[in-house]
């Protein structure tokens, strides 16, 4: 991608379902431009725009992630058996004590056991796991754009925040889930061809639509190799952190354009960070001077993404690598 791509992908992540004249006027670029470009980038499978649901809130499932040791020569076909799975969201391949890092949504509490303690302890070259629990969300990878926007261009294309207080689970009516589907396989999808599907009229699709996106039950996503906006080096930490600064290091670490997802969970750690940096040496220096800052974090654990075999429920084989070719998980 060249610096004008990486900007509309960039606006594209602020603000998936904005038009191609919306998003123009933020960037300054003409819209047949924009258009010409994201469409590009879309159907040669750059960029996906999916939507993610806001698990607790809308009783879609318990997201929880994993750490996996496997037995040497046996990390490719665990993480694939694991990406294989429709309760993952992702996979990747990590260094440290850990082989592979796995985010799933169990359906129920009930499930979870079941999950954990037999189907993916029976996957073969699974040697231990360790499980924690999310118990709340300070940002999510949906909210997150590469950093090659202004503030002002981002204000031009960010919704209105949401209310400050909301419920804690809402769930979704039968209608709501339906279209949850839809938006999940394509976050672009018109009001026109939800009413179509859904045998609905096109007022009350579009009504729907953005009642679930408003409430934030529903949040749209474009999702696209870090590595292809120039963002090589992915990083998962976790940290111990004093209970009573855990509100706060969450808020602000979640507000730094470094951090593509943040969440508090339960386990040995009490915050999972995931960071993605040019280089290195910018984690370094995120290391120092963003976490190092914090007396209320007692002990970090930082471990490299080397490779990510699923993405947000998107199979890494459905995403373009940093050198353009089709890669199929083993």
């Amino acid at each position: 991608m060249d610096v004008l791509d990486r900007r509309l992908v960039a606006a594209l992540q602020v603000s998936p379902r904005a038009s191609w004249g919306e998003i123009g006027r933020a960037v300054g670029e003409h819209e047949r431009t924009v258009a010409r470009r994201l469409q590009r980038l879309i159907s040669e499978g750059v960029v996906r725009v999916t939507a993610i649901y806001d698990d607790l809130r809308t009783g879609h499932g318990r997201p929880v992630h994993l750490h996996v040791q496997v037995r040497p020569g046996t990390a490719g076909k665990v993480a694939g058996a694991l990406a294989d799975r429709p309760d993952t969201r992702s996979v990747y391949a990590l260094t440290g004590a850990a082989d592979i890092g796995c985010e799933l949504v169990s359906p129920s509490r009930e499930e979870l056991h079941h999950i954990l303690s037999a189907q993916v302890s029976e996957i073969d070259g699974v040697r231990q796991t360790q499980a924690q629990v999310v118990l709340h969300t300070f940002r999510t990878v949906a909210e997150w754009h590469a950093p090659y926007l202004t503030e002002q261009e981002v204000a031009e294309l960010r919704p209105p925040p949401p209310p400050d207080c909301q419920p804690d689970e809402e769930g979704l009516s039968p209608l709501e889930q339906e279209i949850a589907r839809l938006l999940t396989a394509d976050g672009r999808i018109a009001f026109t061809a939800v009413a179509e599907r859904l045998d609905v009229s096109v007022p009350t699709a579009r009504r729907r639509v953005t009642s679930l996106i408003e409430r934030r039950l529903l949040l749209p996503r474009a999702e696209v190799e870090p590595a292809l906006l120039g963002l090589e080096v992915e990083a998962m930490l976790w940290l111990k952190v004093r209970p009573y600064g855990l509100d706060l290091v969450g808020q602000r670490l979640a507000a730094h354009p470094s951090v593509r997802y943040c969440a508090a969970t339960s386990g040995t750690h009490s915050l999972i960070v995931q960071v993605v940096a040019a280089h290195e040496a910018d984690l370094y220096r995120f290391m120092t001077g963003v976490v190092g800052q914090y007396d209320e974090i007692t002990d970090s654990d930082l471990t490299l993404i080397t490779r990510a075999y699923k993405r947000g429920h998107l199979h890494k084989s459905g995403l373009l690598t940093l050198d353009h070719r089709w890669e199929r998980t083993p």
